[in-house]
């Protein structure tokens, strides 16, 4: 590791403590968190009362019926597994039921939630407390009400005219039409009471009960696509992380359908550059990192799937010999061009294409991360898919509907796996992440931000394994983004001759604001190798905070 003390600069301190650390995207749910922590709960148990507390005070960013993954590390079982509960796509989702429009907005954009299984399953696996515990915070924010802050003003007020096309919608979250004013109180009783009926009667009620009889109503009455029996079917289901080692450390991410081996694929093609020697965010660092995106991106639009529908070739993807092969096509003169973030009908000529992995076989999101006493840590991104999801609030409950077709193909001769079908799914870029050294839990950090996820994430590891950043530091570092083509938009914070030197090998850029959310919102979490120390930082481009004991 190369640190290099004045490469970074933070406007926050990391934040610290010794018997747990949480790190959310709003400091309400942070707080949620910490308060069970504090009552002797375990990091899953903290894990759940942040994830029903960002549905109340961040509700267009995730919720109950929306869709996630969790990954859990318990060190003292020598544990950690991935929890997807990322939904899928109803039974009667076939291309021709979608435009562009309707797999974008209303009543058949929803796959079936996840989210609200996935928080129950996990507490029933591995919480210590009970559900009525662990969601106390989220109906106290939701029954009592909370000051909007002027981040998430901003997102209601962008989102006024999808509000407007549904009447719960409508009701739910605008004050006389229009968005509620920063630091206005919004109360959502019938989420409160949504919550209180889980508490009272658990998942049943959810999949099975009173609120997915008023899912399946709602959907039928609207046009929609899901059905009470694709919401008696689902089930989240536990599944084995994949992995990486990075210059001695063990790298772990979500397996399909997430494409979080993106991440593992990148870091493979960059661990035969000495990036630690070069100064951080120098040109020929980004040049490197730009170029290792896009052969990734290449393969993860190819390949990424349903595993139950389609053969990933993910040892051959994982592989150090692939990445050897593939490192070859990093040109350090000349920028490669990349069809974009998802599959194209029409990939440009001279677009970097996918390799062939089985020659080597053996975006508006929300991510936190806890850690505990004992040193069970949790890694949770969950998702709405866009604000607010489809922009349907189903009558009576309270709940927003996820918007996940949006990031599925409708278009039949579309030759990739994320091609929608009955009961698939989605071939999506959440991604949550937790880094070991030594055998030990060392780093989770993640982001939300739709495919930027896989880059940001990316760089905010990097910024900690190859220059030594602290967790705050690492998150609020100057970051860039690679789109179609040669385009890189990047922070204008990012020195002018980096960015002209950038020009020379073809890099077409673009700038952003010096803080940016196009490039993310990541939230993180560390253990000190010596003193065990818990340690939290938060992103500053959003309402990202970190607190600790």
């Amino acid at each position: 590791m190369n640190i290099k003390t004045n490469s970074f600069q933070a406007h926050r301190p990391v934040v610290m403590g010794t018997r747990g650390v949480v790190a959310s995207a709003h400091p309400l749910a942070s707080l949620a968190g910490l308060r069970i922590l504090m009552d002797g709960g375990n990091a899953i148990d903290a894990a759940v009362a942040v994830a029903s507390s960002l549905n109340v005070c961040e509700p267009f960013m995730s919720g109950a019926a929306g869709i996630g993954l969790m990954m859990i590390h318990r060190p003292r079982q020598g544990e950690t597994r991935l929890l997807n509960f990322s939904g899928q796509a109803p039974n009667a989702a076939t291309p021709d039921k979608f435009t562009h429009d309707s797999q974008e907005s209303g009543i058949r954009a929803p796959l079936v939630p996840g989210n609200l299984g996935g928080w129950l399953m996990a507490l029933e696996e591995y919480g210590s407390m009970s559900r009525e515990q662990v969601f106390s915070p989220a109906i106290e924010y939701a029954q009592g009400g909370f000051p909007l802050t002027h981040f998430a003003h901003s997102v209601f007020a962008s989102s006024e005219s999808l509000l407007r096309k549904c009447p719960n919608a409508f009701a739910s979250y605008l004050t006389q039409g229009k968005a509620p004013r920063p630091g206005e109180i919004l109360r959502q009783p019938e989420l409160a009471n949504t919550y209180r009926l889980l508490v009272k009667e658990g998942v049943g009620v959810f999949y099975e009960g009173e609120i997915a009889h008023a899912i399946a109503d709602f959907c039928k009455a609207e046009g929609g696509l899901i059905t009470l029996k694709d919401l008696q079917d689902y089930k989240p289901h536990w599944q084995e992380v994949i992995t990486a080692e990075y210059h001695g450390m063990t790298v772990a991410t979500a397996p399909p359908n997430s494409e979080g081996f993106q991440i593992l694929q990148t870091l493979n093609l960059l661990e035969g550059f000495g990036l630690g020697s070069m100064e951080h965010n120098s040109a020929e660092y980004i040049h490197l990192v730009a170029e290792a995106i896009k052969l990734a991106v290449a393969d993860r639009i190819r390949y990424c799937g349903d595993p139950q529908h389609t053969d990933i070739p993910l040892d051959g993807l994982l592989s150090k010999a692939y990445a050897a092969e593939r490192r070859k096509l990093i040109r350090p003169d000349a920028a490669n061009a990349v069809a974009g973030e998802r599959w194209l009908s029409a990939i440009p000529e001279d677009a970097i294409t996918a390799g062939n992995p089985r020659e080597f076989l053996p975006g508006m999101t929300t991510h936190f991360s806890v850690v505990d006493a004992e040193g069970n840590a949790v890694s949770c991104t969950q998702t709405l898919g866009s604000g607010f999801g489809c922009g349907r609030v189903v009558p009576g409950t309270g709940l927003a509907l996820n918007n996940g077709i949006n990031w599925m193909e409708i278009d039949p001769s579309c030759d990739t796996p994320n091609l929608v079908g009955p009961g698939k799914q989605w071939s999506q870029p959440m991604a949550p992440t937790q880094v070991y050294r030594d055998g030990k839990f060392y780093l989770s950090v993640s982001t939300p931000g739709s495919y930027g996820i896989l880059q940001t994430t990316l760089q905010m590891l990097l910024n900690v394994i190859e220059f030594g950043a602290n967790i705050q530091e690492a998150i609020e570092a100057p970051r860039f983004r690679c789109w179609g083509g040669r385009t890189v938009t990047m922070e204008d914070r990012i020195a002018p001759d980096v960015r002209n030197a950038l020009a020379g090998p073809g890099h077409e850029i673009e700038l952003l604001p010096a803080w940016s959310i196009t490039v993310g919102g990541g939230q993180g979490v560390m253990v000190d190798p010596e003193s065990e120390a818990r340690l939290g930082g938060a992103d500053p481009r959003r309402d990202g905070y970190a607190v600790a004991w």
